[in-house]
């Protein structure tokens, strides 16, 4: 399997930090058919940050509205899937060091039979340069 990149759009939300939070949130995606392509969840202070990176973005955001999350203006991140192997993420953060732009945040994990996933985000200003250095439209 080749390394495949592609931009994705991705929408946050601040909630209560407390058990079952993401448990609704996910539940009530899942009840209106959404499905994820990433989803993340971290202390921010007192509270909650939760990131979504939604398969197909006006669907989530309708079912968002319906379900009273208070989304984050769109932004956007790049997802990367590919075959597991040692290194395999150097050669994009070094296409992205030699152009000077910097990774604000990464998240990486194996997905089983050889396969690993990645999303990673880049300052606003420099995702346009980024998605031509990685060839991803």
């Amino acid at each position: 399997m080749a390394q495949k990149i592609r931009k994705v759009d991705y929408f946050y939300i601040e909630a209560a930090n407390k058990p079952g939070v993401g448990l609704g949130l996910l539940g009530a995606l899942r009840d209106a058919d959404i499905n994820l392509l990433a989803f993340s969840g971290f202390p921010s202070g007192s509270r909650a940050q939760i990131d979504f990176v939604p398969e197909n973005t006006a669907a989530f955001k309708a079912a968002a509205k319906k379900a009273g999350f208070k989304l984050s203006a769109k932004k956007t991140g790049f997802l990367i899937e590919g075959e597991d192997r040692i290194g395999a993420l150097v050669n994009v953060m070094e296409k992205l060091a030699a152009a000077r732009i910097n990774i604000t945040a990464i998240d990486a994990v194996t997905a089983g039979k050889g396969r690993y996933g990645a999303i990673f985000w880049v300052k606003a200003p420099d995702i346009g340069r980024a998605a031509k250095i990685l060839r991803v439209s």
